[in-house]
């Protein structure tokens, strides 16, 4: 049998590296969207913390410059904050360019993995009428030919 031999193997197997590699993007972009919304956890976390520790304040005996330390803290948490939100939408977007590229490397290498199937069955189909054709005359040979053994037996 002939073997069958796919003309663009190395394009295909380029295209399963770039899916690859676009499937490892995909998962980095989303670890860093995870460590971006952790981090705005975090900072609300803290904020809630100075809020909580503002009204501890203002209900116990007032401490003027403590109270206003914590203002402060709590505005500068509100500001990180919005930084943090900011680079969450940054995380947010990487991924889903990420996510993109990743859809359209799949695309890619089932577009060519179509390819080399078709290919596939055509020289499948090409091979089975090959075949055919030489059973058909191998056995149109032994027809119109009798055999050497058949006219001695007989003469």
């Amino acid at each position: 049998m002939t073997k069958f031999v796919y003309k663009m193997e190395s394009i295909l197997q380029i295209k399963y590296k770039m899916e690859e590699q676009a499937k490892t993007a995909y998962g980095n972009a989303h670890a860093k969207l995870i460590n971006e919304q952790k981090k705005l956890e975090e900072l609300m976390n803290k904020r809630q913390y100075y809020e909580d520790e503002l009204t501890s304040l203002m209900h116990s005996k007032l401490k003027l410059l403590d109270i206003k330390q914590c203002e402060n803290n709590i505005e500068i948490m509100k500001y990180y904050i919005k930084l943090q939100q900011i680079e969450v939408k940054k995380a947010e977007q990487q991924l889903e360019a990420a996510r993109v590229r990743l859809n359209n490397a799949m695309v890619e290498r089932k577009t060519h993995e179509n390819l080399k199937e078709k290919a596939f069955e055509a020289f499948m189909l090409e091979y089975e009428a090959e075949q055919r054709k030489e059973i058909d005359e191998l056995v149109s040979f032994k027809y119109n030919n009798p055999t050497d053994d058949q006219e001695e037996g007989n003469g």
